[in-house]
């Protein structure tokens, strides 16, 4: 399954990521030019967003082919030359393999629409009711129906996310074969890891059923064939090499069914992600709402899954931030008045946990989400159906706006800001997304010069090199009822690590159990300069630090 436990995985999105030649957008060259930069850092694996031939209506998680480089990031000469430079540098690929669903411009859904009965049965083609209705009363995760008509058939496909990604049928022993083959393909040609797309919704039953009282994620969601075909999958494809790292995101899943994926003895994936704690600022589970963030929920989530996790001897992919979500410290921090210590605290806070870190790109410089005022500066396509879907649900422009500087998937992917020159360094063409307006005082040449987090993000990957228990000790939460600190402890071997973290900007006290009192306790790592374990200790706005226990 590969040594993922010491590694920390940097994500970057090719669009946003370096424009090598001006045209606006990120590319392959580009990644290779600042690989320099991500080795300085000290990570060890890229995890990349899709760059496979894609028409990009969901910024390329809509796959016309999987074999073919999309002409926007470069070609296939120049992924060669990424891996080949990236070994140079100490760093391996992981690629994003999007299985649940193709493109509708993929040639099996082109030879399907043309009456091919074989790639008919690539997809989850379904009549309608006897009333002329939809097949279910599904709805799709992008806002509106999961169906779309399959051209002039009568019949309609499923599409659980945009109308242009059609989902797969797994259940076709054909597909999982072709994909398995795509695996094969780029194992030989240097991948080292992959990411797996919404893996865990591709197990749909064969008789599909209308969804009653909120149970429409459990009709496709989990379903226990699902860990047949991961198995089937690491069976024929990467579990035949060595240290491959491999990570499924899991929706909506549960931590049994996390330690099922993740358990070494299963031979399945190295490790999942999971997304529970990063809805805690969901009105009644709505996501495109307006919340303060509930911290006792936030904390209670990320202990039941740190120890569920560990009792089951299942691994998690540690993050706060991805392509998906906002970014974390404008979420769950103050970065007008804390920006130093915000990003340091959560970074600390996931960093120093039970399984393997992800940074996505310039969380590690402290960038926030960029605040656009239209809705026309955002290209994603679940922001603009929400944005309609607000406006009929009688929102003002203004209000729907709020939510959607909140919530938009773009908040992660505006351009990468490397120095205080026009479009932060970016492109010296039209960016494809706006810089974020704070360019100028948060960039990378600026943090290289004279800033702290980046620093501060190169000594906790340090540390999970120097120090054992960190990658690979128990975990144990404390103090979990208070109102302002989340707490926890590792262990290994006798040695023990105490963690605190402070989530709120002001001075607050904490009276710690006396077994974790230590007049001797050591330092390891904090976001002040001075710092002393005491029962009755108070931590400063958005103070992090760990104190290895004597």
């Amino acid at each position: 399954m590969g040594n993922f436990k010491e590694k920390v995985i940097y994500q970057l999105y090719p669009k946003s990521f370096k424009d090598s030649d001006g045209n606006g957008m990120g590319d392959i060259k580009g990644i290779i030019e600042k690989l320099p930069y991500l080795e300085k850092l000290g990570i060890e694996m890229i995890w990349m967003n899709p760059v496979f031939k894609s028409p990009q209506k969901d910024n390329g998680y809509d796959v016309t082919d999987y074999y073919a480089i999309d002409p926007l990031f470069g070609t296939m000469e120049d992924i060669d030359a990424l891996i080949a430079k990236a070994k140079e540098h100490g760093i391996e690929l992981m690629f994003d393999m999007v299985f649940n669903h193709t493109s509708i411009t993929h040639e099996w859904f082109q030879k399907a629409l043309s009456g091919d009965k074989k790639y008919e049965d690539y997809y989850i083609l379904r009549e309608p009711k006897e009333d002329g209705s939809l097949p279910t009363n599904w709805q799709s995760k992008f806002v509106g129906d999961a169906w779309a008509p399959f051209g002039d058939t009568g019949k309609y496909y499923l599409c659980l996310y945009d109308k242009t990604q059609a989902d797969l049928n797994w259940r076709n022993p054909e597909v999982r074969e072709e994909l398995y083959k795509v695996v094969n393909f780029w194992l030989e040609k240097g991948i080292a890891g992959f990411r797996f797309d919404v893996l865990n919704v591709i197990g749909k039953e064969e008789v599909l059923v209308d969804s009653e009282g909120g149970n429409e994620k459990s009709l496709y969601t989990d379903t226990p064939i699902v860990h047949e075909w991961v198995k089937e999958m690491n069976i024929e494809s990467f579990g035949k090499h060595e240290n491959i790292v491999t990570v499924g995101e899991m929706s909506s899943t549960t931590v049994e069914n996390g330690v099922l994926y993740s358990d070494p003895a299963r031979n399945e994936l190295s490790m999942i992600f999971s997304f529970h704690h990063l809805k805690v600022d969901y009105v009644d589970g709505e996501k495109w709402s307006n919340a303060p963030f509930d911290f006792l929920e936030l904390k209670s989530l990320l202990d039941e899954w740190q120890a569920g996790m560990s009792d089951g001897n299942g691994w998690n992919a540690l993050f706060w931030n991805n392509h998906d979500q906002p970014r974390a410290n404008s979420r769950f921090g103050d970065t007008e008045n804390y920006p130093y210590e915000t990003a340091t605290m959560l970074a600390q806070t996931m960093h120093l946990l039970r399984g393997t870190p992800y940074i996505y790109q310039g969380e590690e410089i402290g960038m926030t989400n960029p605040d656009y005022e239209d809705i026309h500066e955002y290209a994603d396509i679940e922001s603009h159906n929400a944005y309609k879907a607000l406006r009929l649900k009688d929102q003002t422009h203004e209000e729907a706006m709020a939510i959607i500087r909140q919530k938009s998937r773009d908040n992660g992917r505006s351009p990468m800001q490397w120095d205080s020159s026009e479009h932060a360094g970016f492109t010296t063409g039209t960016p494809w997304l706006n810089v974020a307006d704070n360019y100028k005082t948060v960039n990378v040449a600026k943090e290289i010069a004279d800033g702290k987090i980046f620093p501060y993000y190169q000594k906790l990957i340090q540390l999970r090199k120097e120090i054992p228990l960190i990658s690979d000790g128990s975990y144990k939460g404390i103090l979990l009822d208070d109102k302002e600190v989340y707490a926890y402890v590792r262990e290994k071997d006798g040695q023990r690590l105490l963690v605190l973290n402070h989530f709120y900007g002001t001075d607050y006290t904490l009276t710690l159990p006396e077994e974790y009192v230590d007049e001797a306790a050591e330092v390891v790592i904090g976001n002040y300069e001075t710092a002393r374990l005491e029962k009755e200790m108070t931590l400063r706005p958005y103070e992090t630090v760990a104190f290895l226990l004597k």
